[in-house]
């Protein structure tokens, strides 16, 4: 369905006295975006989805457009915003996606200063089965719109009690990641095979299960692989590597926890560089507003970051001993994908591929399988320490 016009104030004349939205702003990445729009009083609002392409239509009633448009150009999940007059009594903003998604939030916000209220739309991607289903099932009378907002549904079926473990095998797709020194070993290749190896272990064990971020070869950004885990309440996040760096002589695992700080010169680095493969996919996060960061995730939680921290300990004592590490192996830094708010998260980098000693190493069967079997030991002891505390 086309709208009746796309332009600034279009819905001006459209009725006698129409919500007047005199503000906009978008902000987000391919993951999540969120829309706010200001409104001189609480509109009523409803919610539909259409495929082919991927559309979010949000109807309203009859309104006056009266921001600059430029205030509302398309971002982060979207590739076009228009919106309108339908006919004298409504209004329409339609949302056209890059890929499946869906609106986790749709409300109606007071503002602060008492005067008027704002329209909130919060969008997260979604599993293209989940959104046609989605589509298919929903209706198109106002009174079902709250059945086609909420949470993404995990594609998780574990039992509520089971300790759930999401295993990222990082870089994948265009982003190869790091590059052995013989320029054939490439660090997607090492991180999944791995990370296959380690969700297997893992899921062997009673109560904890264990899902791949990715289990192919397959570009996902770093916001994708934090919302995936926070859609599959996962308990715990842990993002596997082999970087390279320009010191060929230092080799062994680094276990990573977030920080606003870096521990070091050689954890800024790392983090710098691993931050940076969004680029290499052309899929970077343009900068923010102020207004709307707090949806962007900048922040983790200091009762999360402490549950990280207890993780990054107990894998280094499983590590003590059996699998080498660099000096002062438990570094920080400003990791993305490690900025799940609610998500206890790790980034282990397994060795460096700038090594060759290192390199061998990750190339053995046997090595990734200790190695494996000492993480699984590091998540069990987790669990444990989790349950005594109450958690």
């Amino acid at each position: 369905m086309m709208l009746a016009a796309f332009l600034p104030f279009a819905a001006t004349n459209a009725a006698a006295d129409p919500v007047l939205a005199f503000g906009a702003r978008i902000a987000g990445d391919d993951a999540r975006t969120r829309i706010v729009i200001d409104m001189d009083r609480e509109p009523t609002f409803s919610v539909h989805y259409l495929d082919n392409p991927v559309r979010v239509v949000v109807d309203l009633p009859a309104t006056a457009f009266g921001f600059p448009a430029a205030d509302l150009k398309a971002a982060g999940l979207f590739k076009d915003i228009r919106y309108g007059t339908m006919d004298a009594d409504s209004a329409r903003i339609v949302l056209t996606a890059k890929k499946p998604v869906k609106l986790v939030m749709a409300k109606v916000q007071a503002n602060e200063d008492g005067k008027g209220s704002r329209l909130v739309l919060d969008a997260e991607m979604l599993p293209a089965e989940q959104f046609a289903e989605l589509v298919k099932e929903q209706s198109w009378t106002s009174d079902d719109t709250a059945k086609d907002v909420g949470p993404v549904e995990s594609t998780q079926k574990a039992d509520p009690n089971t300790f759930l473990v999401a295993v990222d095998a990082g870089h994948g797709g265009i982003d190869a990641g790091a590059t052995g020194s013989d320029g054939v070993t490439q660090e997607k290749d090492i991180t999944l095979a791995f990370a296959k190896m380690f969700a297997d272990k893992l899921n062997a064990q009673p109560g904890i299960k264990a899902f791949l971020v990715r289990d192919k070869d397959q570009y996902l950004s770093l916001s994708e692989r934090v919302t995936i885990a926070r859609q599959n309440h996962a308990s715990l996040f842990i993002s596997l590597h082999a970087d390279t760096l320009k010191q060929k002589d230092i080799r062994g695992a680094t276990v990573y926890t977030i920080s606003d700080k870096a521990s070091d010169r050689l954890a800024g680095e790392v983090a710098d560089r691993e931050n940076n493969s969004d680029q290499i996919a052309a899929a970077e996060t343009q900068a923010q507003p102020p207004a709307v960061t707090d949806i962007l995730m900048d922040l983790t939680r200091r009762e999360t970051q402490a549950f990280s921290i207890s993780l990054a300990q107990d894998v280094l004592s499983s590590f003590n001993g059996q699998v080498s590490t660099i000096n002062n192996p438990h570094r920080h830094a400003g990791f993305r994908v490690l900025q799940a708010p609610d998500v206890p998260s790790i980034l282990l980098e397994l060795g460096f591929l700038s090594n060759k000693d290192d390199e061998k190493l990750l190339l053995d069967l046997d090595w990734r399988q200790k190695v494996a079997d000492r993480l699984t030991e590091a998540v069990k002891q987790y669990r444990v320490s989790i349950i005594a505390n109450g958690g």
